[in-house]
């Protein structure tokens, strides 16, 4: 099994007990933001560097909250693992529109769903392992969500 490094950002709506996810062109499986590092980059820089190119946001380093490294199998890879450092983000990033996601770049849909529960996945709409077992429970368990 070959391991995927990303890194994954989580977005919580400041209304309703909802995350940002999204889906990647050609895939039916929704997932955190984020992606794959470039040579020499550190994951807080892949997730500034990924959130502008899918979501075309900026983030403040600052806010960026570290989760932890969470491993799962992969969404969209048969035979992968993910590896990915998540992190939270402090507040909404500026020019999120909550009301209608902008996205660009490999991003086919971008949306909320709720975490608690999660919808059950479907023939048409998965959701990544990673997101589903490992990072809504860790946040649960620390109270975040």
């Amino acid at each position: 099994m070959k391991d995927i490094r990303v890194s994954a950002l989580v977005l919580t709506h400041p209304e309703r007990p909802e995350i940002l996810m999204v889906r990647k062109t050609g895939t039916t499986s929704f997932m955190l933001p984020g992606g794959k590092p470039e040579t020499g980059e550190s994951p807080e820089a892949t997730i500034i560097r990924e959130i502008a190119e899918e979501l075309g946001l900026d983030l403040d380093p600052e806010r960026l909250i570290p989760v932890g490294t969470f491993t799962a199998a992969a969404a969209n890879e048969a035979d992968h693992r993910v590896i990915g450092d998540v992190f939270r983000y402090e507040g909404l990033p500026v020019g999120l529109s909550i009301d209608e996601i902008s996205h660009q770049a490999e991003i086919a849909a971008a949306g909320w769903f709720p975490y608690d529960p999660m919808p059950a996945d479907t023939a048409e709409r998965q959701f990544a392992p990673l997101t589903r077992d490992r990072v809504v429970p860790a946040l649960a368990e620390q109270g975040v969500l």
